[in-house]
Order: C-alpha cells, then structure tokens, then sequence
C-alpha cells in the first residue's frame, strides 16, 4: 500500500523516511516494534485501536505538517559538547500586543519576578508547563488569584505543600515501599523460583501462564473485564511487577502531585543520573535508587546528589564499578586468599596437627591432599578469577555527570583508580555500599589537575567534594538545567547568572532554580513555547489538561514508551534527549496524535475522562466551530497560533467531521475528535 503523505502538508515537518502508512482516510499505523511491559502492548488491539480511529486519524492526519516544532537559537546562546542546532519556529501570534500589555501586570500577580514580556495567562501557562507538568482544568485562575509569585515560592518550598492524597494514590504500589533485600526475597529470578518449586524453567512458566489465564476467564465471566487489569495480573508477582509499579508511580506522580517542581526536578536528576533497569540486578535495585538516592536529594546540594548516587548500589552495578579493582591490589588478594584455601585443604587432609607438623609431616599432608584433589577430577577444577580496573563510571561521572568533556583518557584512569574498591556486599541477598580496602590503588593519584590522597574510601570522597565544586562542574549542571527547563539553547547570560549562584550557594539546587526562574530570559518572548514535549510530558499534560481520572496507569505507561519514551528503560548512560529534533518524527507525532484522540475519545483502559465540564454555550449542540472554541480555550487556554486555529478550523468543517456517522452518540465522538486534534496539535505538544 503507498503512503499517501498529501496529509503531512498542513501542520508538521516531519522526516521524509517515515514509516507510518496513511492511506485514503485511514490511519494504517507504524512499522515501528512497540515495547512493552508485560505482555500488554501500547496500541494493540487491547488498547487503542478504536472503532472509528480511522475516521479520526484521517482528519487528524491532515494536520501532521506545516507549523514547525523547533525554536530559533538565541542570540549569544551557550552551548555544550556538540548538540545540534534546533531550527526556527514560528513567531506566537500577538507578540508585540503581549509585550506591552505584560509591562503592566500587577505586583500581587508577579512580585518580584521579571515578567516583561508575556500577559498574565501565558507567564501562568508557561510556568506551569516549564515547572509543572502541565495546567489542570481551572488552575490557571487559581494561580493568578492567589498570585504567580507565591505559587512559585511554595513550589520551591515542597515540604511546605500537604501531599496526603498523592500518598493514598501511591500506597497502591506496594513495591515503592519494599528495601532492596525485601524485594530480592520476594520477586525471585524465574530460574529460582523453578528449582525451589521443583520445576524446569518451561514447566514453571506454563504453570504460571495457566493461573494467569485462569484468572483472566474468572474476570471475564464476573462482567468485570479490564484489558488494563489484565496486564497487571500478567505482571503481578512476576520481577516485572517492580518495573510495573514503578513506572506506574512515576505517571501518577506526574498527574497528581501538588509538588509538581520537584517531581519535575526528579525526572530531570534520574535521567542526568541515568541506570537502565534491565540490566541484571538492577531492576530490583532501581526502587532504593529513585527513592534515596533521585527523590531524596532532588533539591538538596549537587555534592549530596553526586555522592548519593555514586554510592549506590544501582549505578555500583550499571557502571561495572562494583567489580573495579586494583590490579596488583587484586592479584595481592588473590594469593592470600589462595594460601588461606591451601592451608584450610592441608588442616582437612591431615587434621590440626598440622600446625604443629614437622617439615616431613607436611610433606605427607601435602601428597595425601594432592591424591584427594586428583580424584575429585579435572571437572572440579575452576579457572582463576580475573578481575582489573573498570573505566565505566569514572568517565560517565567526568563526561556525563559534572564536567561534560573536559578531561583526558589519562584523567578517566585515574579517576578509576580513585575509585576502586568502592562496591556492593551482599548483591544478591541485602545489597550495601561497602568500601574493600584491600582492593583499592594506593597512594597518591593525580585527575584532572587536583591531587587526590586521602588513601582509601577518602579518595574518591574527596574527588566526589572536588568535581560538585568545580567551576567547570557548576556551568555544565547550569547548562543542563537552562536547557531542559528554559531552551534547547539557552542564552549565556542565563548559564552564567545560574553559574554564580551554583557557586556562590556551593551548589545549592534549590538557589539555582531561584536565580534561573527570576532571570529575565525565563520569562522572555522567546522561551515562551520554545521547548518541544518529550512523550512523559506530553502524556502526562494531556492527562492533566483533560482532568482525567487514572485508576490504572499501566496502559499510560505503555504509551510513553510507545512513543519513544520508556521509562527506566534507557540503555545509554546519557538518558533521553532533551532537544526537540530528537522528538520529531513521522511515526512519533502520528503516535501522539493516536494517543490524543484515544485519549479524549475515552478509549483508554484504565482511564475516564469527562468532557462535558468544558462546555461552553459556543459548543451546545455539538457545533464543530463551538466546540473546536471550547477545545482551544480549555487545552490551550486560548493561546493558539493563527496557523494552527486556521488549520483546526479547515477540518473540523471537513465533510467527514460534520456529517461522520459516529455510532449512537455522534456529537460525543465528534466533540472527542475535536478536543483529540486540539491535544495533538503543535501549539499543545511545544510548552
């Protein structure tokens, strides 16, 4: 079937090798695989393929092109590494109107925040989309009435804000409360659990697979069939249930969390402090991770995050560093412990005396324990462990977590001979930070131009103090913060104000996010709508956007990963991107579209979402231009480009929107279509 790529004309640009098909008026779909988790896959059968999603798609398609993602780069902007460019964007309607309507705003509304250039709707939507996951139905007004200046203030000051029933939606997750050892105890490997049960692998995974299937037919008989209650019984007290619960959380957290910075500022540190969960035991570590090392530290001292992490037993296995050793320290320890193993065989040979024995005695001792080694048989023989110095984490921590790329492949090995002998004991049963001494590079170690000699678990404490307060250290965390919460490219201006203030506050997190949210360049023109959404925040907005009510968030989930986002499932130890031209593509914005659509046409499992409360006398009656108004006003909060109202206006008038036979309820499914296009259009997915 030949694509037909006439619909990506009016409101995306989008890549020429796409994959999605459309043909005719129908959305075909992506030839991309769709992760998982659990056997339920996002946009499967179960899930999203909706009896008129080809109506809808079809108008939807129509608006994939045309109005670009990708803002200009700012005059003077700063930049790190070799990142690419974002391209321009075009300019918000009502520029020059905003600018001087927002020189008056009142100082009850903004105090002392250097607003100059937007209304008081767009600082109060670009605050909450910048520092929140999104506006919730009526909250712009909340805000404005209770003052921009004051919500920041509080947003800055968690504690300050009564979470109570975010905690009830969590306990739900029993697995966010459980220690490391506590859940290797309870979610065994398969292979475990096989031996204990007496079964082979095969066998046991069948018998599994019967007990979910028969509670799978129990549920359908009862009436109360859910293909998201179904995924979760195909994960529950499965390993998987860990990734479930935990990424389940994360989207509940996002929707419903009154603290919405610091949920903001925890997505943002687990992605710079990146471990990928399905690496070995990982997965079960990865809960104490997020939960100590990520949220407990998210807007403390940057020196308190780096050490947090650097010692924990997650990023201890992902960077390999828990098996970095000293070479000769390592084959030091190998004799010793071989000559320990000699002597306790010669005391099981020849009995205690040996310690007493006389040079022929042990001679005979040592014939009569190489008799006994020779007929347990060459099988019983092992191959001598090798260990040496592991580089993993001492350049992810120079490159990727406090400098960013200056350093040396000399400054790499030492920095692992900082760190050797920092490891987990009890990896498998209770896993801890531990520190072996006699593992770890002695004396003195010269990285990145300080001189490291602290001697032993000191040395890379010491390096750990030196890198948080290194100037170099304090610009690249400024940058990183500036671009994902400011602009893909942020004016150096606001890197080195944010810089100062790193430095100035021995990098105090909370003092950097003060001195970036009152700095001009936040609230310029220019950062308004500049950033593009990943698939987490366009999920999660949608969500808040609509007022949805998620009792199940695991088909969610799969959304985001759909998308191109799945979560805690980042393989590279750089996270996600964090620019808009890695978030643009055919597939990816026809995927989002989908989800929109689904979304507002309460298609999606485990999820309701109520329109009505949105209706206006405009949109009585089903009227497409009253309703595409309602959409508008109550996604975009009215603040719509002219070229994105014009294209929503050409197709909501469209033959086949109008007069679509939709099933029983048409004007629901038309009013769902149109609200559907809104959440999928450019000027929702920019923020």
């Amino acid at each position: 079937m030949r694509a037909d790529r006439s619909y990506f004309k009016t409101f995306w640009r989008v890549p020429s090798g796409a994959k999605a098909l459309v043909s005719g008026h129908f959305f075909v779909g992506a030839e991309a695989p769709t992760p998982q988790i659990g056997g339920f896959a996002a946009g499967s059968r179960e899930s999203s393929r909706l009896g008129f999603a080809g109506l809808i798609l079809a108008a939807a398609a129509a608006l994939l092109a045309g109005v670009s993602l990708r803002p200009a780069a700012a005059a003077g902007t700063d930049r790190a590494g070799s990142r690419p460019r974002s391209a321009p964007a075009a300019k918000p309607a009502g520029t020059s109107r905003a600018g001087r309507r927002a020189l008056h705003l009142p100082k009850a509304f903004k105090g002392k925040l250097p607003i100059t250039e937007l209304t008081e709707d767009e600082a109060t939507v670009h605050a909450l989309d910048r520092l929140a996951f999104g506006p919730q139905p009526g909250e712009v007004k909340q805000i404005e009435q209770m003052g921009l200046a004051k919500w920041i203030d509080q947003q800055l000051d968690p504690k300050s804000i009564p979470d109570d029933a975010l905690e009830q939606d969590l306990a739900q997750f029993s697995t966010l409360r459980m220690s490391t050892a506590q859940l290797l105890a309870r979610f065994e490997f398969p292979q475990m659990a096989a031996k204990k049960a007496g079964l082979t692998l095969q066998e046991f995974q069948q018998q599994r697979q019967a007990k979910v299937q028969q509670e799978l037919a129990a549920l359908r008989q009862s009436g109360e069939f859910d293909p998201a209650r179904a995924q979760m019984l195909r994960v529950d007290g499965t390993p998987q249930q860990i990734l479930a619960e935990l990424s389940m959380a994360q989207v509940v957290r996002a929707v419903y969390s009154p603290r919405q910075l610091e949920e903001r500022l925890a997505d943002f540190w687990f992605n710079h402090f990146n471990v990928y969960a399905r690496k070995g035991f990982d997965l079960w570590y990865l809960p104490a991770y997020e939960r100590e090392a990520i949220r407990g530290h998210a807007m403390g001292h940057f020196e308190g995050l780096l050490e947090a992490t650097a010692k924990s037993p997650a990023m201890l296995f992902y960077l390999d560093n828990w098996l970095s050793v000293d070479p000769i320290a390592f084959q030091q320890f190998r004799g010793m412990i071989a000559a320990r193993q000699r002597q306790a065989a010669m005391m099981r040979a020849c009995g205690l005396f040996v310690m007493l024995a006389t040079p022929a005695q042990i001679a005979q001792c040592e014939r009569r324990m190489a008799r006994q080694q020779g007929a347990r048989g060459a099988a019983a023989k092992q191959a001598p462990v090798v260990r040496g110095l592991n580089e993993n984490y001492g350049r992810e921590l120079v490159e990727l977590h406090t400098l960013g790329v200056h350093y040396t492949q000399a400054d790499v090995t030492a920095m692992a001979h900082v760190f050797t002998g920092w490891t987990i004991r009890q990896p498998r049963f209770d896993p801890q930070f531990a520190f072996d001494a006699r593992l770890h590079t002695p004396g003195p170690k010269e990285v990145l131009g300080y001189r490291i000699d602290a001697g032993g678990m000191q040395d890379g404490e010491e390096m750990l103090h030196d890198l948080a307060g290194d100037p170099r250290c304090a610009h690249f965390i400024a940058f990183e913060l500036a671009r994902h919460f400011v602009m893909d490219q942020p004016p150096k201006s606001l890197v080195e104000r944010m810089t100062k203030a790193y430095l100035k506050s021995h990098g105090d997190i909370r003092q950097v996010m003060r001195a970036m949210i009152y700095s001009p360049e936040f609230w310029s023109r220019q950062a308004y709508r500049a950033k593009m959404k990943s698939p987490f925040d366009f999920v999660a907005s949608a969500l808040r956007a609509t007022g949805a009510d998620v009792q199940i968030a695991m088909p969610m989930v799969n959304w985001v990963a759909r998308m191109g986002e799945p979560l805690f499932l980042c393989i590279q130890p750089n996270g996600y991107p964090d620019t808009a031209a890695d978030w643009v593509s055919t597939d990816e914005l026809l995927n989002r579209m989908d989800f929109a659509v689904a979304l507002a046409a309460n298609r999606m499992p485990g999820t309701r979402v109520d329109l009505t409360p949105f209706a206006t006398a405009d949109g009585a009656g089903g009227d497409p231009q009253g309703v595409l108004n309602d959409a508008i006003h109550a996604v975009l909060h009215g603040q719509v480009s002219e070229a994105t109202r014009q294209a929503l206006a050409s197709r909501v008038v469209a033959p086949q929107v109008v007069s679509a036979k939709l099933g029983a309820r048409a004007e629901q499914a038309r009013t769902a279509l149109i609200f559907g296009l809104v959440l999928g259009s450019p000027d929702f997915q920019r923020h």
